[in-house]
């Protein structure tokens, strides 16, 4: 995990002993703290690594006018304002400037938010956003305005060239979309992606310098997550971006919840059957399924405890996904794990095999237990998971009735 320091000038002792604290709670986070202007200059001038954020007061002892943020800037380290004073001329300034935020003092929220802010900056690292917009000018005020929230930024001239950067590209998390585009308008962009269900999961918002304020509702109802009518202030586009982000995010949470075993963090029987299905319909003949049991994983449980059987399905299952990276690992039920995978089956025995005898070298958990595990596989083609899954178990059982500790295949 490599470390983030968090430089912080701060003359009052009591707001930095409480930023070190919220900072210190996410171990990413390193705060470097400083009380005064010529403190920060020096920490600046001689740290070894880049900060990768600032936050800032404006009213220091040795830097009465915000200088501090001129210095910060400079550098070309995010920088959040940290203020007791409103004052919204300064505000506007400062966000012109190119400050992330600009925070007040009047409650207990107001630190929150600033550690919120921090963190939302370490998150978008990484997360491709694509902006598709005709106008030059507009696009390149967009990208700014993202790559200060350190979004990676993709830009699509027109509709069309949008659709197929998002067709090339799974990894693009959210698009902006200008309405009035050649080839394919924002609107259209908009129902196309929403028929598709590979796109159900991207953000989208709509711009548009034109049109009543219907087109907002239009947007909407057609599957934007959000509008913003241009021109707009880059403070609301913050705001929207990230609202609109975070949303995705908690759904997505929730759809883990369903779909994760709380233990072993595997996916579940549930899931399993959902994703299961949809690679058998694109690969009816390519998909093969193996069923893992752990041999006489009751007598773990008999003799040390449940705590001590739960601590055990979770080593084995980060070790099941270890070895069969690349492939679709769940948690089947109880001592049971699944496999499923787009690969010739001998490649699946091979792997499986490997798994044997890496299990045969180790003990698990501090109780230092030894474990074996039975295996069955199907590699023939079948015309449904259910018939895949029940091949399976038969060679499973069989693999127990010959003595477990070995696997039984079809191929």
């Amino acid at each position: 995990m490599v470390e983030k320091k968090i430089l912080v000038v701060e003359d009052s002792p009591v707001v930095l002993k409480v930023l070190h604290h919220l900072l210190s709670q996410n171990p990413i986070f390193t705060p470097v703290l400083c009380a005064s202007y010529k403190e920060a200059e020096d920490k600046l001038k001689t740290s070894r690594d880049a900060f990768f954020a600032a936050i800032v007061d404006l009213n220091l002892p040795d830097a009465e006018n915000g200088e501090i943020v001129d210095l910060v800037l400079s550098t070309k380290i995010p920088c959040v304002v940290l203020t007791a004073n409103f004052d919204d001329k300064l505000r506007l300034s400062l966000l012109n400037k190119g400050v992330l935020d600009y925070i007040t003092k009047d409650s207990r929220y107001s630190f929150n938010h600033v550690i919120k802010v921090i963190e939302r900056l370490n998150r978008n690292q990484g997360i491709k956003v694509l902006v598709a917009e005709d106008s030059s000018t507009s696009r390149l005020f967009i990208r700014i305005l993202l790559e200060q929230y350190r979004f990676n930024v993709i830009e699509a001239e027109n509709g069309q060239e949008a659709l197929a950067k998002l067709e090339e590209d799974s990894e693009i998390r959210m698009l902006i979309t200008d309405h009035n585009m050649p080839l394919v308008s924002g609107y259209d962009l908009v129902r196309m992606l929403r028929f598709n269900s590979r796109f159900q999961d991207l953000v989208i918002i709509g711009l548009s310098a034109e049109g009543d304020n219907a087109l907002s509702a239009k947007f909407i109802k057609a599957g934007a997550n959000d509008f913003l009518k241009k021109p707009f202030y880059h403070e609301e586009f913050h705001c929207r971006v990230v609202h609109s982000l975070e949303a995705q995010e908690m759904l997505e949470t929730i759809r883990d919840l369903a779909n994760v075993d709380p233990l072993t963090k595997l996916k579940n029987r549930r899931y399993l059957f959902d994703k299961g299905e949809q690679l058998l319909r694109h690969n009816p003949s390519g998909v093969v399924l193996a069923i893992l049991n752990l041999d006489h994983f009751k007598s773990v449980n008999d003799t040390y405890g449940h705590i001590v059987g739960d601590s055990l399905l979770e080593v084995i299952g980060r070790e099941i996904q270890n070895a069969f990276q690349n492939m679709l690992v769940c948690r089947f039920g109880g001592d049971e794990f699944c496999i499923i995978a787009k690969l010739d089956g001998q490649n699946l025995i091979n792997r499986l095999n490997a798994f044997l005898k890496f299990l045969h070298q180790k003990e698990f958990t501090e109780a230092k237990i030894s474990l074996t595990c039975s295996a069955g596989i199907c590699c023939q083609p079948m015309n449904s998971l259910e018939e895949l899954i029940r091949k399976a178990d038969s060679n499973l059982q069989e693999a127990k009735r010959l003595g477990r500790d070995r696997m039984v295949t079809d191929l």
